[in-house]
């Protein structure tokens, strides 16, 4: 949404970029706090993973799906300039990194009963996610896309 709102606004000077850049920035963390916080409950709970056949299928889309949307999203960043686009790019990317995390979690609790796995591999997602988050705070989206 907030790449909507940035796109729709044309090219509306550095503020509207920084804004969208920050926007995205609080996303990463959002999305950081949430799998942190989820992942924990998992590992207090001992609660193994619910599997569905939808949750399966929409994960493996998803590893499919998000690496292209994101190479698309860069591409266009660059054209367009816009670091909150290179960012938004790189959410995508993680969006595919956490599918197949979700993906391997669920095999490893089907195959080996490893019902901590998956909240693991969250936990250890969280600092890249949060790095991501700081650096689009920080304006840091893409040195070569800011205008």
């Amino acid at each position: 949404m907030v790449l909507l709102w940035r796109l729709q606004g044309g090219d509306r000077g550095e503020a509207r970029e920084r804004r969208a850049l920050r926007l995205v920035g609080l996303s990463f963390l959002a999305l950081a706090a949430y799998v942190a916080s989820d992942a924990t409950r998992a590992l207090i709970a001992k609660a193994p993973p619910d599997v569905s056949l939808a949750e399966i299928v929409l994960a493996m889309l998803s590893l499919i799906v998000m690496p292209l949307l994101s190479a698309r999203k860069r591409r266009l960043a660059a054209v367009l300039r816009s670091g909150a686009l290179h960012a938004d790019s790189r959410q995508s990317n993680l969006c595919a990194t956490l599918s197949g995390i979700l993906l391997g979690g669920l095999s490893l609790n089907a195959l080996w009963g490893w019902w901590w796995a998956d909240p693991v591999a969250g936990l250890m997602m969280t600092p890249i996610i949060i790095k991501e988050g700081l650096e689009a705070l920080k304006g840091q989206g893409c040195s070569d896309c800011q205008p």
